[in-house]
């Protein structure tokens, strides 16, 4: 289970790690581009039950940690479907995984088709 921390919060919102690497791309895509927007999620079945959003903006800090060493095959369709909710006026949320015979491969740039629009996806983990 990864984890991010949102600001100067101490406590860690826990995300799987593979679903935290997607994650990781779409967030620093749109940060990049000095885009805001949110994030929500549903509470993990340990926590109390509810859901919450977080505002997400560049300047306000965030930190993503992995508890494996190794960074997972990105899946270009999960990404896609995170920048789509991005755009989305509810803001990012966490899609279920889309199999495809098509990975980003680990360090590799690819394009991501995003609506009209093409941007480079760095894939360091």
């Amino acid at each position: 289970m990864g984890s991010l921390y949102y600001g100067n919060s101490q406590t860690p919102i826990g995300i799987e790690d593979r679903a935290l690497a997607h994650l990781k791309v779409a967030i620093m895509t749109k940060l990049r581009r000095g885009e805001s927007f949110t994030l929500g999620w549903t509470h993990a079945k340990d926590q109390p039950r509810g859901r919450s959003t977080i505002w997400l903006h560049p300047t306000i800090p965030l930190r993503f940690v992995f508890d494996e060493p190794e960074t997972p095959e990105l899946s270009r369709q999960w990404i896609e479907d995170l920048m789509r909710s991005a755009n989305s006026t509810g803001g990012i949320q966490l899609v279920p995984e889309h199999l495809d015979t098509d990975p980003i491969a680990i360090g590799e740039q690819q394009p991501v088709q995003v609506g009209a629009d093409v941007q480079r996806v760095e894939t360091d983990g």
